[in-house]
């Protein structure tokens, strides 16, 4: 489903753009803070609450346009929001969805597209139109940095910032020593062989063993090797190949 809306320009030279998306129900103190300084606010997608959507206008300011549109995390509460959205901000014509493959072939006129998903911060130019996936500035997901973006909006160019956002401290599970901890740090995603990885966290999985214990002694991160053993559960017959398809990171391209 697409809509279109249009929001006037503020009554100044240029515009200042937040661009997040895939929150997750979490605003986090800086972003809240950076959204202050800003005329409109875009999130492309994965937002987690009604709550979330109004902390977000709250942070930006009642007079701000803020658009979003729906993720595919966003449950019932989400049915009244777009799919999609196309819209203009400082006569630039921008294009809003939540995941890179519902991207239409054919958009015409469309200066900007903005989308989220993969929680990777992607910004390339094609054929003179800007792609840009902000990631995520929400819960952090396997070691992903967290991120999201200023667009400068001004006599029809676009300037794009990238915005990084320091880590919280990895929050360690149950009581550990520091030997363990140290440990931690050694801890992955699989890049090379992720389809081995998954099959052996499988086995360990027809053992018996506990997510903590596979982390551990495959030295995988914990969030992964969690992942992959909800999905199997809650999939029963799932294969490793079909919990590739599932998770939400593609290790090699970053795509959504």
């Amino acid at each position: 489903m697409m809509q279109e809306r249009n929001a006037q320009r503020m009554d100044r030279d240029g515009m200042k753009v937040a661009v997040l998306s895939d929150t997750h129900n979490l605003l986090r103190p800086q972003v809240a803070a950076l959204l202050g300084t800003c005329d409109a606010v875009i999130h492309a997608g994965d937002i987690g609450s009604l709550q979330l959507m109004d902390a977000v206008r709250e942070a930006a300011g009642q007079e701000a346009p803020a658009f979003f549109v729906r993720g595919n995390n966003d449950g019932e509460w989400a049915e009244g929001l777009p799919e999609s959205l196309c819209f203009t901000l400082g006569g630039i014509s921008f294009f809003l969805v939540h995941k890179k493959k519902d991207i239409p072939e054919k958009l015409e006129g469309v200066q900007v597209i903005v989308y989220g998903h993969s929680h990777k911060y992607t910004q390339e130019e094609k054929a003179g139109r800007l792609w840009l996936n902000p990631g995520s500035c929400g819960k952090r997901r396997f070691n992903q940095e967290i991120t999201m973006a200023f667009l400068y909006l001004g006599k029809g160019h676009v300037q794009v910032e990238r915005v990084d956002l320091p880590a919280e401290p990895v929050s360690v599970r149950g009581k550990r020593d520091l030997d363990k901890r140290e440990d931690e740090k050694d801890c992955r995603i699989p890049e090379d062989n992720l389809l081995s990885a998954i099959e052996g966290i499988f086995r360990r999985m027809d053992r018996g063993w506990k997510i903590e214990r596979i982390s551990r002694e495959m030295k995988l991160d914990a969030d992964f090797v969690e992942q992959v053993c909800r999905i199997r559960v809650t999939h029963p017959g799932v294969s490793a190949e079909g919990i590739m398809d599932k998770i939400e990171v593609n290790r090699q391209t970053g795509a959504c």
